[in-house]
């Protein structure tokens, strides 16, 4: 436990992911489980308003190629203060590696040094931090030199 706790202290944006997470357990808390993903994300995108935190709703992420060319494209839910790729899902079963595969994809095409997965189809509200993995921070530095925040 004690490692897991320095991981959240240390985790970069930390002060947005819990204004999320804390707008997140309060549609949870009103709505409960059993809704659509699509009501969960129009609450949702209340609650982070009046949290005061500006986002994108569906941004497109290109993905390309060595050659530049654009061979994919991802929609996250939320880009939040340009930082936190958030996805949401209402799942009535735990979030699976295929949902966190997504949104470790998301990482692939746009800098941001964190993602939240949030699941409000559970008894309880469940969401889980990820990280840009070694190996797509090591490609983006070496294709563009950039360095994540």
């Amino acid at each position: 436990m004690k490692r897991e706790a320095t991981l959240v202290e240390n985790a970069p944006h930390k002060e947005i992911t819990y204004k999320i997470i804390g707008a997140a357990m309060a549609v949870h808390n009103d709505l409960g489980p059993g809704h659509r993903e699509e009501v969960y994300q129009r609450a949702l995108a209340t609650k982070l308003l009046e949290a005061g935190l500006s986002f994108q709703e569906q941004m497109p992420i290109e993905i390309f190629d060595e050659n530049d060319v654009v061979v994919g494209l991802y929609n996250p839910d939320y880009i939040v203060e340009e930082k936190v790729i958030t996805e949401i899902k209402a799942h009535s079963h735990p979030l699976t590696n295929d949902d966190l595969a997504q949104v470790i994809d998301y990482f692939a095409g746009i800098e941001c040094p964190v993602a939240l997965l949030i699941n409000f189809g559970r008894p309880r509200l469940e969401f889980k931090r990820l990280f840009p993995p070694k190996k797509i921070r090591e490609h983006r530095r070496k294709k563009w030199g950039k360095k994540l925040e």
